[in-house]
């Protein structure tokens, strides 16, 4: 088994019904596909690729070197107790948003990731227009929903981050995780991930299966809001990545996610009877507030997604 890939540029031609179909499997089979000639630039791309690596070498590496989880691998190999550690993850990571503070020392880094969000911004918003058209909602159903679902002023409410991961070369890959399986708690999640270092994994029908490393390939993957909106027809999935004993792994993973205050509940989905009617089908989650959801998230990241959906809906 291998995680679809999808040529995005196919929608605009003779094979755009086509295409749709393959969108919808993936979103309803997966959870996570991969999109080739989706509008970003090789030039970006190259460009993203180079700055993230410099800013990790100039000025992430020392710290992560004499980071928590080097030093509790290190003991831990010392105690030659057999175990593994559970409760950390090798990764180094810190997130760019608009309202944050962003690394200025490494050069060009600030307008290239600049530019790279602008563009990854605009795909996300073609990617859950996509999902609109194939779950029958109106166009813009989502990302409104996520903007908070109001009127005027609503149109920049949704949150829009990016996590820059590095996964250093492990000498005890046994031992510890890279990141520790998980769902996603948003919406759609878009990574431009190492296009020569694997590790990133996702679980299918019961097997672990390798997202194949994919030159400038972006990586799409439906979290937890987008299962609720779609009532569970498609699934935020189960995902980890491993850490590995060659290869400094860069993860670059952009979240488009609700308003803290958005409310979100599954859409008016229908089916269609035995008798060619059409019929409302009963919601399977909770209405709730996402910030709420946020909340019970922080706390149970790395558990199970279905007790977070009662939580909520206790609130």
């Amino acid at each position: 088994m291998a995680i679809p890939v999808i040529d995005f540029s196919k929608l605009n031609g003779e094979e755009r019904a086509k295409t749709l179909a393959e969108i919808a499997v993936a979103c309803e089979e997966w959870g996570f596909f991969q999109l080739v000639n989706h509008g970003i630039t090789e030039e970006v791309l190259e460009r993203v690729k180079r700055v993230c690596s410099e800013h990790f070498k100039v000025e992430r590496e020392e710290g992560f070197n004499n980071s928590e989880a080097v030093k509790s691998l290190n003991d831990l190999v010392e105690k030659k107790s057999g175990e593994k550690l559970e409760n950390l993850d090798w990764e180094d990571v810190f997130l760019l948003s608009d309202d944050n503070e962003w690394p200025s020392t490494t050069p060009g880094f600030k307008e290239i990731m600049f530019e790279y969000r602008s563009e990854l911004k605009k795909l996300a918003c073609e990617v859950m227009e996509v999902m609109d058209e194939n779950l029958g909602l109106p166009k813009g159903y989502i990302n409104k929903a996520f903007n908070g679902g109001g009127g005027d002023g609503d149109e920049n409410n949704a949150f829009f981050g990016t996590k820059v991961s590095h996964y250093p070369p492990c000498p005890h890959p046994e031992l510890v995780n890279g990141l520790r399986a998980h769902t996603d708690a948003g919406g759609v999640i878009l990574l431009f991930q190492d296009d020569k270092v694997g590790g990133l994994q996702v679980l299918k029908d019961g097997q672990w299966i390798d997202v194949q490393p994919l030159h400038n390939a972006i990586v799409i993957n439906t979290g937890d809001q987008i299962e609720v909106l779609s009532n569970g027809k498609y699934k935020s999935v189960w995902h980890r990545v491993n850490a590995m004993a060659d290869g400094n792994r860069r993860s670059i993973a952009s979240f488009y996610n609700p308003s803290l205050k958005a409310t979100i509940a599954p859409a008016l989905l229908q089916n269609t009877n035995q008798d060619d009617d059409q019929v409302d089908q009963e919601a399977n989650y909770p209405k709730f507030v996402f910030g709420d959801y946020m909340s019970i998230y922080a706390d149970q990241k790395f558990l199970p997604k279905e007790p977070r959906f009662q939580a909520v809906k206790a609130m």
